[in-house]
């Protein structure tokens, strides 16, 4: 199981094949950035992107924001090539889309073993298919190096026949049972994307919903959903001015023998001293980014 805890509010795909956006990337706000070899790059760009990103990576251009790469699937002409340069350039992480089972995970461990990829580089799994959501589990268990799930929203709509409605109820029993595997395994979840970059309001309500249903972050397609992102995944001075209040309390209660330990007028015990010691991680991690 991973207990890292790095922020993971905003989680941003920059296109493979875009020079512009790459470099533009470098000042951007996201807490991580996926250098995007798949849907952003056109069948002829692919060689190209490839070996741009990969050189970017190693000329470590984004300093020390962690930089994955999403390779194209595993049932592509282009897989086998992208594994072998990402293993190469050695990012924090290889993203690899629809991925499905356990024997997909080997697969993809097995490529960047065979590359010589640092033990650094680690596994981002898409989670993104029918399949993948009824073995989701399966997938977060299957290796140590996997260590974070993706959600692939627009695919699952698509696979599940669904609409993309304010709400997303469509697609809520796939998205619990993706964050019930990560927590099960001690994975980070990152939710899927929002389209409607002209929809702000719409936006936040899925951040909101997001966070409240658990997962650790979100993947974004354009810049202007950066900050509203890391607000809402960020805790709030008040949030962690009562985690440390409750831990105090908690402690100074535990060390005079008392049995009943009350804080705001709620019973607290040790499960709310365990989130409270989350929140202020986080907020640490936040600030040490």
């Amino acid at each position: 199981m991973s207990n890292e805890i790095r922020p993971r509010r905003s989680v941003l795909y920059m296109p493979g094949a875009n020079e512009r956006a790459l470099e533009k990337a470098k000042g951007l706000d996201a807490d991580a950035l996926i250098l995007d070899l798949e849907d952003a790059v056109a069948p002829d760009a692919k060689a190209e992107a490839r070996a741009r990103v990969c050189e970017l990576v190693l000329a470590g251009a984004y300093g020390t924001k962690e930089v994955a790469i999403r390779a194209n699937g595993l049932d592509t002409d282009w897989h086998a090539a992208d594994v072998a340069a990402i293993a190469a350039a050695g990012p924090a992480a290889i993203v690899v889309p629809k991925v499905n089972s356990v024997d997909d995970v080997r697969k993809i461990e097995d490529g960047l073993a065979a590359g010589g990829a640092p033990e650094a580089t680690k596994i981002w799994a898409m989670v993104e298919t029918p399949v993948a959501m009824l073995h989701a589990e399966e997938i977060a268990a299957a290796s140590e190096r996997l260590t974070v799930l993706v959600m692939g929203t627009n695919d699952l709509a698509k696979e599940l026949h669904a609409e993309h409605v304010p709400g997303r109820q469509p697609l809520l029993t796939g998205l619990g049972l993706c964050v019930l595997a990560a927590r099960a395994t001690g994975k980070v979840i990152l939710d899927g994307v929002y389209n409607d970059i002209k929809d702000p309001d719409g936006f936040a309500a899925e951040c909101l919903q997001g966070r409240q249903m658990g997962f650790d972050g979100k993947t974004l397609i354009h810049p202007s959903q950066i900050e509203p992102a890391n607000e809402t995944w960020a805790p709030t001075a008040a949030a962690v001015e009562d985690a440390r209040a409750l831990i105090a309390t908690f402690e100074a209660a535990i060390a005079e023998g008392k049995g009943v330990v009350t804080h705001n007028g709620r019973m607290i015990e040790n499960l709310h001293v365990d989130n409270a010691r989350r929140i202020l991680a986080v907020a640490d991690a936040i600030t040490a980014r």
